[in-house]
């Protein structure tokens, strides 16, 4: 299987990029990004392309493709509406739309979060933004389109979030970890469990298209 990870220097991105390389059925993992990984793995092509709204230059380059994990995005700590829909929404599916034009049999995974209003009309800014993105992605022509929506993810194996608050939250959480999970086992997950079910995704599907904590934890 050949693979294509967006934000693959993210926290989350990090443990897909992990669990593929310790893949043996994964021969090729290919990144986009605005900055190389330097991952010198010799199954990783990284292509550095600074402008994720237009692929016209690099589309040959992503065909032949199984599938997607699209693990790029951007908080909405103080960012206004338009802000974080520009991010997280146009940005999204300038990517998308281009991958379903190009290489349409892929399947295209992409890591929301818990409480995304599908909807698009809750009170929450963020929330209504994702939800519009899940929507818009699930009427593209893709083979297969999953959304994930973890709650709690723990970094493991030296992964890092890139977000200085995130650092900080996981770093106070991480004595309390081992309660919550036992309190709450099916919100909270790992980079490397959530790897691993984007993997499973990619090979064998799942039931429905919108993946809850729940449904991200039986896998």
């Amino acid at each position: 299987m050949d693979v294509l990870i967006l934000g693959a220097t993210g926290m989350v991105g990090q443990g897909v990029m992990r669990e593929c390389l310790l893949d043996d059925g994964v021969a090729r993992v290919v990144t986009l990004g605005r900055h190389a990984t330097g991952n010198a793995h010799p199954k990783v092509r990284e292509i550095v392309h600074a402008d994720l709204f237009h692929l016209q230059s690099i589309e040959q380059e992503l065909t032949g493709l199984d599938a997607c994990f699209y693990c790029l995005g951007a908080t909405a700590a103080g960012k206004s509406e338009a802000e974080y829909a520009r991010i997280n929404y146009d940005m999204t599916l300038a990517v998308a739309e281009t991958l379903a034009r190009v290489d349409p049999d892929m399947t295209f995974v992409y890591v929301s979060g818990m409480g995304t209003d599908s909807t698009e009309r809750g009170r929450t800014m963020w929330a209504r933004v994702k939800g519009r993105t899940e929507n818009a992605l699930l009427r593209l022509p893709f083979r297969a389109a999953y959304m994930l929506r973890p709650g709690i993810i723990l970094p493991m194996h030296g992964i890092k979030s890139k977000t200085t608050l995130y650092r900080v939250g996981y770093t106070l959480m991480t004595p309390l970890y081992p309660v919550l999970r036992a309190l709450f086992p099916r919100a909270i997950t790992s980079t490397e469990h959530l790897g691993r079910v984007m993997l499973r995704l990619a090979r064998s599907g799942y039931s429905k298209p919108v993946l809850e904590s729940a449904d991200i934890a039986l896998l």
